[in-house]
């Protein structure tokens, strides 16, 4: 990040839609995880208002073809459909890279899972981890030809606020010494969202490929927060009343993603943090807002991206 901020006409209560008015995605493909439900709903369904061909990747898919019927535009070139996408199973995550044909112009990595009860994957990674990261980071990898045959694609990594809350624990990211503690996991797996778009940036640059993070705010009616229970179990700061981070409904929850993934005014960007649909400041301790330094560490990028090819590796997933 540099000393000069991108700003925009928008901010935290501009929709998703009136981010993308006038905007024509007409032969345009987007792929978007975890749009059956939430802000990647809406990202979708307004990119594919815009004109795009736009893929949601679901966990179940008669709940996601439900969601592409729903959101399907009644006219114009816009389309959507669901396809089979676990981000937690990596033969689900290959499955779907293996089926990919063409260009990919948009891939918006909105799925994800926050303070879950400690669970693992076959392989034994935690799950918020390996879900809100690892599967991300197979799928966006694995999908480099498509993004980079597209010449001047974009790939969105949606991350959180609560990434200033923890940083990547390289010495034990599974939990498997530390006592688990489930916001520390989600913490470390936002963090894991930003290194990786500063990194893919890095080495993606010369395919004509732009990453950019983004804190989309605190959501009302999500499935997000279903771990939490009551409100009060999540952090104080979390608390309606503080103006530390924007409370926004759905519509304005997807703005910053549409803005990253397809506005004119985010065109060549990568390598960047949003927030309310600017470019976020240097965190400062005690405001929930803002991007940490640990998550713009060059060598902390570096060095996870190494972690995740590693821990990939394991399972014979070709990145």
């Amino acid at each position: 990040m540099t000393d000069h901020l991108i700003t925009t006409p928008f901010g935290a209560r501009t929709t998703a839609a009136e981010v993308l008015d006038g905007v024509d995605l007409t032969g345009k493909r987007a792929l978007v995880t975890g749009a059956a439900s939430g802000i990647g709903r809406e990202s979708a369904r307004v990119l594919a208002a815009a004109g795009a061909e736009v893929t949601i990747g679901v966990r179940d898919l008669a709940v996601g073809g439900r969601a592409a019927e729903e959101i399907r535009p009644a006219s114009g070139p816009g389309t959507v459909h669901a396809t089979m996408l676990d981000l937690a199973d990596q033969s689900s995550v290959r499955a779907f890279v293996d089926a990919w044909r063409g260009p990919l112009h948009i891939l918006v990595l909105n799925a994800g899972v926050m303070a879950s009860p400690l669970q693992r994957t076959k392989e034994g990674w935690e799950t918020q981890f390996a879900t809100n990261h690892l599967g991300h980071f197979a799928l966006a990898t694995g999908l480099h030809g498509a993004l980079a045959a597209a010449r001047g694609a974009r790939v969105v990594a949606v991350s959180s606020v609560g990434h200033v809350n923890g940083e990547v624990l390289f010495d034990d990211i599974n939990f498997e010494r530390h006592p688990y503690d489930p916001w520390a996991a989600y913490s470390q797996s936002k963090t894991a969202n930003v290194l990786f778009a500063v990194e893919a940036s890095r080495r993606w640059a010369s395919g004509l490929i732009a990453v950019n993070a983004l804190n989309p705010g605190r959501i009302t009616s999500t499935r997000l927060g279903r771990h939490i229970g009551d409100i009060s179990h999540s952090p104080a700061s979390f608390d309606p009343t503080s103006t530390d981070v924007s409370w926004k409904n759905i519509e304005q929850g997807a703005a910053t993603s549409v803005l990253l993934a397809a506005s004119p005014l985010t065109e060549g960007v990568t390598g960047r943090y949003f927030e309310d649909c600017n470019e976020a400041g240097p965190h400062q301790p005690g405001v929930r807002r803002g991007v940490a330094a640990h998550a713009l560490d060059a060598r902390h990028a570096a060095r996870l991206w190494q972690t995740s090819l590693d821990m990939l590796a394991t399972t014979a997933t070709t990145v």
